[in-house]
């Protein structure tokens, strides 16, 4: 339960450009999920990211049609501002997450450290070329968007697995995991880094 000392992390983005219009609200801890992007996959993946981080999220989107490439690095670059603007001075967080989660044949590892420094090591490969109406080629396109506007490390490394559903879900659901405990309220009021800033 939050006292009146722990306000709840919220961030609410607008995000409008010739090619796309993004309205997106998160709240780190958790409440309503309603994903609408034009994109059935990326819909079902956000979902999941949601679901499985704790966080509440809403996002409605919509796009030009360029074969979607637009709407899902513009969603990625709308959520990463999001966690950035709601974590804000990260004080009292673990900072730190890691896991590896199977989907079936499919297990990824992930490992996200708040650090105010972007950096994505991507290393998911796929065997189709599209997950509906999703290019595979932009799964890493979207979580470069996050990581970059959030400013964040993430590591995502595929330790098995040959279904492109099952390697893009596990991604997802891995990253949610991870940044679940990265979050996570130590009950503290500093800042975990020896800099005294993140």
């Amino acid at each position: 339960m939050l006292t009146d000392k722990l306000e709840r992390r919220r961030a609410v983005i607008s995000r409008k450009t010739t090619e796309t219009s993004i309205e997106l609200a998160i709240d780190l801890e958790g409440g309503p999920i309603e994903v609408a992007t034009s994109v059935d996959f990326l819909d079902h993946m956000i979902t999941a990211f949601a679901k499985h981080s704790g966080c509440g999220l809403t996002v409605r989107a919509s796009g030009d049609g360029m074969d979607n490439h637009h709407i899902i690095e513009d969603v990625g670059i709308a959520l990463g501002k999001a966690v950035h603007d709601a974590l804000g001075d990260k004080r009292g967080v673990v900072r730190f997450g890691s896991i590896m989660v199977p989907l079936d044949e499919a297990l990824v590892a992930a490992s996200v450290d708040l650090s105010g420094r972007p950096y994505l090591n991507f290393r998911v490969s796929f065997l189709r070329e599209e997950l509906g109406e999703m290019p595979t080629e932009m799964v890493g396109e979207f979580f470069r968007a996050v990581t970059d506007n959030a400013k964040i490390t993430l590591h995502l490394i595929q330790m098995n697995g040959h279904i492109a559903h099952h390697v893009c879900e596990a991604s997802f659901k891995a990253f949610a995991r991870a940044f679940a405990q990265a979050i996570a309220r130590t009950g503290d009021s500093d800042v975990p880094s020896t800099k005294g800033v993140l």
